[in-house]
């Protein structure tokens, strides 16, 4: 079977434009064998790999990556591992099950915190928590205050910021409140991603700019470069999105892309006139009207602003011009005082969505696993999901494999144009629904 369509890095991700260079590992090169073959080298790739590694110590694992680690999705979001439910538009439905989904998150998250630690990660890994916060009342009313009800029913901590306690926080006047949590972390995703694939177990071979362009099924699976071939008898299919260019899941993924932009650091002048001393990060009460912003150790701002249907997974820079603007425009109405501070990067990133939120994971074939659409919380459900996915692989007992189960499977899309009509139709509701919000 023949890839289709390959992933493209148009070189633009500010993350990583803002890290020392690194030497990424070399393209295939020849004919291997291993005993396990892990495709993407996301957060479930790299974690997937990992936890076969450490659990088969005698196995070859080999870990496949189609351009550079931290250069994909997965070092292109916001930078939160959020550790409570996480709503994207209007509806509340995360928030059911939410004690699985915290349990998951926490894990995944406790995971990290040992890997940056023992590893030593730079990358501006911080316990800051986050803000949830809405611009209008109504914004209050209909997603922040569910919120906390379902946060205080569940004994988690929680605190109510607003007005010029809330202003004093974030530096900017746009919002009337907030609902802030301590358990999630911020980083710079980029440096995490690098951090953790170069610290893999030695007996994971990691092979990057090495896009898989064909994969033969059966008993033994063959994937095929343009430098050569991989077999192995068992595989766990971790490239996101792109899962049903191999034949997975086909018909039931949304693809989406997501835009930010991050400031040039703030002068010590700039710094003085903004007032803030700690890093932030907050998500707004609706993704498609919101905007999610982060303050980092640097003294940087963050915007990550402008879903949109993206089904070619393709984005041209003459659109990212106009992305860049619009955020420069958005950045100057909420931080007055700063309009002087540039946007020094501006890029995309897909978002890969199922229509009932639930994940893809789990036996795909006798010998093939997933762990992929991780519903734009890839830091921690990406951790989370390529760790069970190889402790079910391996028939490891750990009761989080039936509470990631029990999230469901990814349903059938409706067929196109009919899906391209209803997903635009609902952007545009959305969007008009929850204005008060922008």
């Amino acid at each position: 079977m023949m890839i289709a369509r390959l992933p493209r890095d148009d070189r633009s991700n500010g993350w990583s434009a803002i890290l020392p260079e690194r030497v990424a590992a070399s393209p295939l090169m020849g004919d291997v064998t291993a005993d396990w073959v892990v495709v993407g080298a996301g957060y479930a790739g790299l974690a997937a790999a990992r936890r076969l590694a450490e659990l088969r110590p005698e196995a070859h694992v080999v870990l496949i990556e189609a351009g550079e680690v931290g250069e994909n999705a997965s070092g292109r979001n916001s930078g939160f591992a959020i550790d409570l439910p996480h709503n994207v538009g209007s509806s509340l439905d995360e928030l059911e099950g939410s004690h699985r989904f915290m349990g998951l998150a926490r894990f995944a998250i406790a995971q990290l915190d040992g890997l940056v630690e023992r590893h030593g990660i730079a990358c501006d890994w911080s316990p800051d928590g986050k803000y949830h916060t809405a611009v209008s009342e109504r914004g209050v009313k209909e997603v922040l205050e569910p919120f906390a009800r379902e946060l205080e029913a569940l004994g988690e901590p929680f605190e109510w910021v607003r007005g010029k306690a809330l202003q004093s926080a974030l530096g900017s006047p746009h919002f009337t409140a907030a609902v802030h949590t301590p358990g999630g972390r911020l980083m710079n995703p980029a440096a995490l991603c690098r951090g953790l694939a170069d610290s893999l177990p030695d007996n994971v071979t990691l092979y990057e700019n090495c896009p898989v362009l064909a994969i033969t099924p059966g008993a033994v699976i063959r994937l095929e470069t343009k430098g050569g071939s991989i077999t192995a008898p068992r595989m766990i299919m971790a490239a996101n999105g792109f899962a049903e260019q191999f034949g997975y899941y086909q018909k039931r993924f949304l693809h989406l892309v997501a835009h930010a932009s991050l400031s040039r650091p703030l002068t010590a002048g700039e710094r003085a006139r903004y007032g803030v001393a700690r890093p932030w990060g907050l998500t707004p009460a609706n993704a498609f009207a919101g905007i999610t912003m982060r303050y980092t150790n640097d003294h940087r701002l963050l915007i990550r602003q402008g879903l949109a249907y993206c089904p070619s997974q393709r984005f041209d820079e003459a659109r990212r011009k106009a992305v860049a603007a619009q955020h420069k425009r958005l950045f100057d109405a909420r931080f007055p005082g700063l309009e002087e501070v540039e946007m020094a990067h501006t890029w995309s990133g897909f978002v890969c969505l199922s229509r009932n939120a639930a994940p893809g994971f789990g036996q795909l074939a006798e010998n093939v696993w997933g762990a992929v659409c991780q519903n734009a919380v890839g830091v921690t459900k990406g951790t989370f999901g390529g760790t069970l996915a190889a402790e079910m692989a391996l028939g490891e007992d750990n009761a989080l494999i039936a509470d990631m189960q029990s999230l469901g499977a990814p349903t059938p899309l409706p067929p196109r144009p009919f899906l391209d009509l209803g997903v635009r139709t609902r952007f545009q509701w959305e969007l008009w629904r929850n204005r008060h919000e922008a």
